[in-house]
C-alpha cells in the first residue's frame, strides 16, 4: 500500500478534502486496537491520584519510559540503579535526556517538527556522535522526513495513537541520523500522543509496553511496517496500540504505588 506519509503525500485533512489517513482504520484489526488503546489510556487518566499527583506520576513515567527505551536499544539496566543515578551508559543517559526534555517540546512539535526531531537527536546522541553531526539528518532522509513533517503538523480524524505509531514507524524505519534513531523515534511518538491529546498529562508509559511485548516482536513489527505492505503496516499499528495499552497499565501501577505511599 502507499503509506500516507510518503514523499509527496498531501497534508492530512485539509478542509473539504479527503483525509488520507482514514483508510488505515480499515486495515485488519486496526480500528479495534486503536479503540482499546484509547480506552486503556482513558482509564488511566480517570485515576483519582491524578487530581493531585499528576506531576509525580509524569516524572516516574518519564524515568520508566527512559529505562524501557534504552532496553529496546539494547541496554537494559535495573530501575533501582537508574533511580539512584548510578548508570552512566551513554544510551541510557541519552534516553533520560529525551524523556526529561519532552515537556518543553509539546507546543513546538505541531509547529516545527523538524526542529524538535533535531533537538531529540542532540539529546539522545550527545555522548554517541560527533558534535558536528548532532541533529543533522542524512541527505537521503530529506524527502521522507518532509512527509513526516506534514503528518506532524496536519490535522486528521484518525486516532492519535495511530498518528503516533506512524511517526514512530517512519523515524525508526528511516533511521535519519544513524545513531540513537530508535530513542528519537520513541520520543517523537510519545510527544505526538501528548500533543494530540491521547495522554496530555504524560502519565502512561508506552515504551514499557513495547519492552513488555518483547524486543524481538518490536523489531519484527517494525520490519513489517518498513515493507509498506498492508499486512505489515497493519501489524505495526496493532503492535503500537497494544504497547499503548500495556503502557497505560504501567501508568496505573505508578498511580497505585503513589496511593499506597
Amino acid at each position: 500500500m502507499s503509506i500516507p506519509v510518503r514523499p509527496g503525500a498531501a497534508r492530512p485533512a485539509a478542509p473539504g478534502t479527503p483525509d488520507p489517513l482514514v483508510p488505515l482504520l480499515d486495515l485488519p484489526g486496526v480500528r479495534d486496537a486503536a479503540d482499546a488503546a484509547r480506552a486503556g489510556v482513558d482509564r488511566l487518566l480517570g485515576h483519582r491520584v491524578l487530581r493531585r499527583e499528576s506531576a509525580g506520576v509524569s516524572t516516574e513515567s518519564a524515568l520508566r519510559g527512559a529505562r524501557a527505551s534504552a532496553a529496546l536499544a539494547g541496554v537494559d539496566v535495573p530501575l533501582a540503579e537508574l533511580r539512584a543515578g548510578s548508570v552512566d551508559d551513554p544510551v541510557v543517559q541519552g534516553a533520560l535526556r529525551v524523556s526529561a526534555g519532552l515537556g518543553s517540546m509539546v507546543e513546538t512539535w505541531p509547529r516545527a517538527p523538524g526542529q524538535v526531531i533535531a533537538r531529540l537527536h542532540v539529546l539522545a546522541a550527545a555522548d554517541l556522535d560527533d558534535r558536528a553531526d548532532l541533529g543533522r539528518p542524512a541527505a537521503h532522509a530529506g524527502p521522507r522526513l518532509a512527509g513526516l513533517f506534514s503528518l506532524a503538523t496536519g490535522t486528521t480524524t484518525v486516532p492519535a495513537v495511530l498518528v503516533a505509531a506512524l511517526v514512530h514507524g517512519e523515524l525508526a524505519a528511516l533511521a535519519p541520523f544513524g545513531t540513537a534513531d530508535g530513542v528519537v523515534a520513541r520520543g517523537a511518538a510519545r510527544l505526538t500522543g501528548i500533543a494530540r491529546g491521547l495522554d496530555p498529562k504524560a502519565v502512561s508509559v508506552p515504551e514499557v509496553g513495547f519492552a513488555e511485548l518483547g524486543r524481538d516482536a518490536y523489531g519484527e513489527a517494525l520490519a513489517g511496517y518498513a515493507t509498506g505492505t498492508p499486512e505489515g503496516v497493519a501489524a505495526w499499528l496493532v503492535h503500537c496500540c497494544r504497547a499503548t495499552e500495556h503502557g497505560a497499565l504501567e501508568g496505573l501501577a505508578i498511580c497505585e504505588s503513589l496511593l499506597r505511599g
